[in-house]
């Protein structure tokens, strides 16, 4: 029950701050907190959470109410470059990096979440 992107324009500090958020958390949960949340990321990740839940559903045949958000890992992707005109007609760059995002699902065990 995983859901991965790969290469999605948003650095991996920024996506890490909301992914911290949903650890541990049952899936409705993490779907409440992501709409509620007006951050980029949100919007990302919560795309995500749909996908593992169909995921989920449609391979595993689990119901999406006993599902938690055991793990949300960001990596940094590659960086690419740009340069912005800086005095005496020089350039300096500006790096903008990817990341990479993996969603792993579990099974909710004994009304309990798992640690974050």
């Amino acid at each position: 029950m995983k859901a991965h992107l790969t290469s999605v324009r948003i650095a991996p500090k920024k996506a890490n701050l909301i992914a911290a958020m949903i650890r541990g958390k049952t899936l409705h949960e993490a779907q409440e907190l992501l709409r509620c949340t007006n951050k980029r990321a949100a919007r990302i990740l919560e795309k995500l959470l749909r996908s593992a839940q169909a995921n989920a559903e449609h391979n595993e045949k689990q119901s999406s109410s006993m599902l938690v958000v055991r793990t949300v890992i960001v990596n940094q992707g590659s960086a690419y470059v740009r340069s912005v005109p800086r005095a005496r007609g020089r350039a300096r760059p500006i790096r903008k990096f990817l990341s990479h995002i993996s969603v792993m699902l579990g099974v909710r065990e004994d009304d309990t979440t798992f640690p974050s």
